[in-house]
């Protein structure tokens, strides 16, 4: 076997080096430490932002990021990004198309957002997803300051250095022609199609050869701006003990099909536990490769994470659970409301995807062997 080296003396940043992991022991994750950014720090931001003069393109916004984070992919995790963004009233940002997705959520006033060949109107406490690649603009046409926190995979695309974004024109409104929309093949006017490309079965097992059509032209699954408003959903969730209903759920997209994301990175889930529950015990929590961000927005409690505990109140933003760190909620007497953005549905695709749900029960990888049974009725139970 022959190697060829890139001549360190013309070109040192590409040349290549061997490093030998021969009987390196088998790899253990590399949490980063849960992190609180308190109500009062999200509200002083939003003042500053508001009171800093308008940037050229209208995007006012601070990423907030880990003390653990490196160049590039600043986040509030290794992968995710969590972005305070505001808009005075009257103004609107420069349009934008990128290929990292968003989950959006209202957490001051209410404005607009305009993607593609739609517009959602973002209330408080509103969720909206951003397709990756759809032109989209925020507007604020209100009288207050508009605030949210903006969810992106964009450390992700950046630590690959992948990460494209381009400004459309300031002309750019939404129209039928943005809209993403499968498309169908004609083979008389197309000689290589994926209705032409061979498909060939390879051994008796389900492997299959396939021509490189099925690779460029992958079969779309349309993927559209979705919005659930906090006032629709807060309606399926639990406001008194005994009432029957459940005290968490998934805002779903059912472009991310099996992987049950409000985007193809993320899932969103909305829980509401009310007043006068049991209290639950402390004991053991569980953990998971996926790493889980939480936004209280009432109530009060404590997270307990890697042994340490963290209390937390309404407008409180934490990272409650860096990948692969034991993590135990408990809510105070008042109850609780709160948003759960976690990267579940990327691990999913990658079948990274693992989950302990008790500290001395089984390692179980989700969506490539059966799942996790019987998870709602313990926190039900207070459990």
């Amino acid at each position: 076997m022959s190697l060829t080296h890139t001549r360190p003396e013309t070109r040192p940043d590409t040349a290549t080096r061997m490093v030998d992991v021969s009987g390196d022991p088998a790899s253990t994750p590399q949490p980063w430490a849960p992190v609180k950014i308190a109500r009062a720090e999200i509200e002083a931001e939003i003042e500053r932002l508001a009171a800093a003069p308008r940037p050229a393109n209208g995007r006012r916004g601070a990423r907030i990021v880990h003390p653990s984070a490196v160049a590039p992919g600043l986040g509030l995790s290794p992968g995710i990004a969590v972005t305070i963004e505001v808009l005075n009233p009257g103004e609107e940002t420069a349009p934008l198309r990128e290929n990292a997705h968003r989950v959006e959520i209202g957490i001051l006033g209410r404005g607009r957002i305009e993607v593609a060949d739609s517009g959602v109107d973002l209330a408080h406490l509103d969720v909206a997803n951003l397709p990756s690649m759809q032109p989209f603009r925020f507007r604020n046409d209100s009288t207050d300051v508009w605030a949210r926190l903006s969810y992106s995979n964009a450390p992700l695309l950046e630590k690959l250095g992948v990460h494209y974004a381009e400004d459309l024109p300031l002309t750019w409104r939404p129209s039928p022609a943005d809209a993403p929309a499968p498309t169908t093949e004609d083979s008389e006017k197309v000689a290589y199609t994926r209705a032409t490309a061979p498909d060939i079965a390879i051994g008796t097992q389900g492997a299959r050869l396939r021509g490189y059509e099925f690779l460029v032209d992958i079969e779309v699954v349309e993927s559209r701006a979705l919005h659930w408003p906090w006032a629709e959903v807060a309606s399926h969730l639990s406001t008194e003990v005994g009432d029957g209903k459940r005290t968490i759920m998934a805002l779903y997209n059912p472009a991310t099909q099996r992987r049950q994301g409000a985007t193809h990175s993320f899932f969103v889930t909305a829980s509401g536990m009310p007043a006068g529950r049991p209290p639950r015990p402390r004991g053991p929590g569980h953990r998971h490769s996926s790493v889980a961000i939480n936004y209280h927005f009432a109530g009060s409690g404590m997270s307990t994470v890697d042994g340490q505990d963290i209390t937390w109140e309404a407008g409180d933003l934490l990272l409650s659970a860096p990948g692969w760190l034991e993590h135990a909620h408990y809510e105070g007497p008042e109850g609780l409301a709160v948003y759960t953005v976690q990267d579940h549905p990327l691990h999913i695709g990658m079948e990274s995807l693992v989950w302990q749900e008790k500290m001395d029960g089984p390692v179980l990888a989700l969506g490539s062997e059966a799942g996790q049974t019987g998870f709602v009725g313990p926190r039900e139970a207070g459990e």
